[in-house]
């Protein structure tokens, strides 16, 4: 009894261990392999905001100038053109370049640049003109008092204008609204370029026939 006891025991581990092999070649038959599949390919690509592939606008003839825009919480230049013809007096050229980059402030953004996330909050219909009589010579009056404008229009307006050769160039514009209102010297700082929406550009006051 002892004897046939044992043998079937042997017997039945012998042909469990004999058909793990054959199982496994019948895997590999089948074309069943045991790897690892990597599952973790990475966060999905997604449009990288304030990034243009292309120029944004249409080409136009004109004067090479950038405008800031917003995008995020920051003001971001963009290139544009304006229209000045060959020819124009100085003074004249000033305001031209001037009334061109409000006009493109107020401009609504191509669809790409939506798309990427660029915002003008610049009204539509806004002039501008030159010196008044006992204003500085770089002064640039607008038609409506630059106070009254939102912060991130004011923001956009301010950058644009200090950084264009419609000023001279140094950070800063003269403006003012309607005469006779008072001037005041605005100026684009890297707090106002970060936080156009909450920061508005410093001011100081400025006397008639000075800068």
């Amino acid at each position: 009894m002892t004897t046939t006891i044992t043998i079937r025991r042997r017997s039945r581990h012998g042909r469990r261990w004999l058909a793990l092999p054959l199982l496994g070649a019948l895997l590999t038959g089948c074309g069943i392999r045991a790897t690892q599949v990597p599952t973790d390919f990475g966060p999905a690509p997604s449009r990288v905001p304030c990034s243009l592939t292309g120029s944004g606008q249409a080409t136009q003839q004109g004067v090479p100038v950038q405008v800031f825009l917003l995008c995020g919480s920051s003001l971001v230049t963009v290139d544009r053109t304006v229209r000045v013809p060959e020819g124009t007096p100085d003074d004249r050229r000033r305001v031209m370049v001037a009334q061109g980059l409000l006009d493109q402030l107020a401009t609504a953004p191509s669809s790409a640049e939506r798309s990427a996330g660029y915002a003008t909050y610049v009204p539509g219909g806004l002039t501008v003109s030159g010196p008044a009589p006992h204003d500085p010579e770089d002064t640039l009056r607008l038609s409506t008092t630059p106070s009254r404008l939102p912060t991130a229009a004011l923001a956009q307006l301010v950058c644009t204008l200090s950084d264009s050769a419609a000023t001279e160039g140094d950070g800063s514009v003269i403006l003012g609204g309607p005469s006779p209102t008072p001037l005041r010297r605005y100026a684009c700082t890297d707090d106002v370029r970060n936080h156009p929406g909450t920061t508005a550009p410093p001011t100081s006051e400025v006397a008639e026939g000075t800068g």
